[in-house]
């Protein structure tokens, strides 16, 4: 690809604090047009990371282009294509949302009555006109932080960077929060996502990097990294506990995996390698005239993939950087 069909590019990028090597020789290369999260514990770097990004950092090393401008030669083009919402609101909580809308419009250069067309569209759009004349310190978590986004969109961005936006809601208010990213994307923006939510990232992303001591450790789709956690996880229930011990023997002969028998008499799990081979081995269990009532084949989540990556305490070294295909 061409550096103008990336939103963002980096190859070695590090950034240094004293001692400490808060960012060591990330490499990533993120298609414009999707949302790109940046997955990992506090304390990973990826605050670090976006913050060399937006070029509000120089890196110590290594080259950054967003969108075809190098972060460090041609801050001013990269700062005029891209937004940034941190981890916390940037608003004036004695004036109303329209207000604060409006005003930053006039700021970004809105004159008159456009400024104030160009505010009640982002209320609007971020399902805020309701409380437009409320004063932001009556608003809610949630409600902040899509007033923050909104503020964000004032110039419409090519690049919209959100720092751990969710951090401190609220299910109901994340949720809000997470349908105004989707249409952000649906309206052709670039979302980079900085999360610590596993959930988050399966929610919203198109592709994952999970970043881990300043290093990213694994990149591809969420379903790919699941594929680094293992195999999945059949789950079922015979109809008769009596038919329990037989239908086992069955399903381990067909998955070859060792049954684990739960404490619910009619349970068990196995392990299963090839999701294809699930119904196939249900079918021929059925077919010798046992009764199953309920089954399930769970993948692993976020979280397992995490555990299976890093495999060690926080504050290990840094493993391999594991590259997932497409």
């Amino acid at each position: 690809m061409s550096h103008e069909t990336w939103a963002i590019e980096t190859r070695g990028l590090v950034k240094v604090f004293g001692a400490h090597r808060a960012v060591g020789g990330v490499d990533l290369s993120v298609p414009a047009g999707c949302v790109y999260s940046v997955l990992g514990p506090n304390g990973a770097g990826k605050t670090t990371l976006i913050r060399m990004i937006a070029t509000l950092l120089r890196p110590d090393g290594g080259t950054a282009r967003v969108l075809g401008h190098d972060v460090t030669t041609e801050a001013a083009r990269v700062r005029a294509r891209l937004a940034l919402t941190g981890q916390f609101a940037s608003l004036d909580e004695d004036l109303t949302g329209l207000e604060n809308l409006t005003l930053l419009a006039r700021l970004r250069g809105h004159r008159g009555r456009a400024a104030g067309k160009r505010a009640g569209d982002l209320l609007e759009a971020f399902s805020l006109s309701e409380a437009a004349k409320r004063a932001v310190k009556t608003y809610s978590g949630g409600m902040r932080r899509r007033l923050d986004i909104a503020a964000s969109l004032v110039v419409r961005p090519d690049l919209l960077i959100l720092d751990e936006p969710t951090t401190g809601l609220d299910p109901r208010s994340r949720g809000q929060v997470w349908q105004s990213v989707r249409a952000l994307v649906d309206a052709g923006a670039t979302v980079l996502l900085t999360t610590q939510y596993l959930e988050e990232a399966d929610q919203l992303a198109d592709r994952i990097a999970v970043l881990d001591h300043g290093r990213v450790i694994a990149e591809g789709t969420s379903s790919r990294l699941k594929a680094l956690a293992g195999a999945a996880a059949l789950r079922v229930r015979v109809a008769d506990r009596d038919d329990r011990p037989e239908a086992a023997r069955l399903l381990a002969a067909l998955l070859g995996a060792d049954p684990v028998l739960e404490p619910d008499p009619v349970a068990l799990t196995l392990r299963v390698d090839e999701p294809a081979a699930a119904a196939k081995a249900l079918a021929a269990v059925t077919e010798r005239g046992l009764r199953i009532d309920e089954y399930a084949l769970a993948h692993p989540s976020l979280d397992e993939v995490f555990l299976a990556l890093t495999g060690k305490p926080a504050d290990g070294p840094a493993p391999r950087h594991e590259e997932v295909p497409a």
